[in-house]
């Protein structure tokens, strides 16, 4: 993508990122404890990462704002419908997923 100029590069970036969040929506039913444990990132991660890139350029975002974005709907209502309890398998998986990261740090 270095041929592409820095305009046309971003736009692009963002269109594939409205349709990760549009994927992840049509998904509900990956649960976010799974995206941890097979990509290290969760649906929450990207709220985080939205906040953080516009701190980086000095615009307002806060966290409740961004979560409501990315989830489509505010978050409560969201985890109310969607938001399965996790089971003990994957509590065990994330933990052991959470070791390896530190064992690599």
């Amino acid at each position: 993508m270095q041929h592409l100029d820095d305009n046309t590069r971003t736009e692009l970036e963002a269109a594939a990122f409205r349709r990760l969040l549009s994927h992840l929506d049509e998904h509900k039913e990956v649960q976010n404890i799974e995206l941890m444990i097979l990509a290290d990132f969760c649906r929450n991660c990207l709220s985080k990462w939205l906040v953080a890139a516009a701190e980086e350029r000095g615009a307002e975002l806060d966290y409740d704002a961004a979560r409501d974005y990315v989830y489509g709907m505010p978050y409560a209502e969201w985890k109310a419908k969607y938001q399965q309890d996790a089971t003990p398998e994957q509590l065990a998986a994330l933990e052991a997923r959470q070791q390896q990261k530190k064992g690599q740090a």
